[in-house]
């Protein structure tokens, strides 16, 4: 069942579990952010979160959040979790408030040029393709640095630090390596770069392995199906 009971019983949960992996680490559990990815749920769903205190909320796909925004409390924080295509940048910008899947120059220049012109900031977060695996997006590791340093002129999109997926585990254990990885490439970018605004974020982690991503350093968890079960079908 996924009633309003039970959303709000296993965002309290989570919240434990975040706290107790960050105390592992020596970290303030206030540090790390909780991200709902609510792709494919119900609008009753969020709206239960809501009410249970989850404030970010995060989706895929422009259309799916242009859909539910305009539904839902205007105190929530959107996030768009996937990638983001160049034709849908202008109405991206409207209606998300982080992006955490930025994975080529020219759509954090194209964020950067609608912030402007919506005259607000935008957070962004470089996505970076750790293992190389063609069937994800984002920097290679590898030419990150070069890249990035392109970036420090954007003003009115605020590049926060790193973002990503690891390869698939057989347990959490498995991402661990990858986390660390994620960490080094932000310390060493935020070390040679002079970013505009402060560059130590790190959003990372999923259901599956959110608590060694806290333990690594994540300051932004995304989870979906721990918190509003599996997603319903397509119809």
């Amino acid at each position: 069942m996924n009633g309003p009971g039970d959303i709000a019983a296993r965002l309290a949960a989570i919240r434990a579990r975040i706290a107790a992996a960050a105390a592992r680490a020596g970290r303030d559990p206030g540090e790390v952010t909780l991200v709902g990815a609510s792709k494919q749920q119900p609008i009753e769903a969020l709206h239960a979160a809501h009410a249970a205190g989850l404030r970010c909320f995060g989706e895929n796909r422009v259309q799916e959040g242009a859909t539910k925004q305009p539904r839902l409390p205007a105190d929530i924080e959107w996030h768009l979790l996937g990638p983001l295509q160049s034709n849908k940048v202008r109405a991206a910008a409207s209606i998300f408030d982080v992006f955490h899947a930025i994975d080529r120059v020219k759509i954090a220049r194209a964020l950067d040029a609608e912030a402007a012109g919506l005259g607000r900031p935008l957070i962004g977060f470089l996505e970076v393709n750790l293992g190389g695996e063609s069937s994800k997006h984002g920097f290679d590791p590898a030419t990150l640095a070069d890249e990035a340093a392109t970036l420090v002129t954007c003003r009115n999109l605020r590049l926060a630090g790193l973002m990503a997926i690891p390869p698939p585990a057989d347990d959490p254990e498995g991402s661990r390596r990858w986390f660390r990885r994620l960490r080094e490439l932000r310390d060493e970018l935020a070390r040679r770069l002079a970013w505009p605004h402060p560059f130590t974020a790190l959003s990372m982690g999923m259901s599956d392995d959110f608590e060694v991503a806290v333990e690594e350093g994540a300051t932004h968890v995304r989870v979906g199906t721990l918190l509003f079960g599996s997603r319903p079908p397509l119809g």
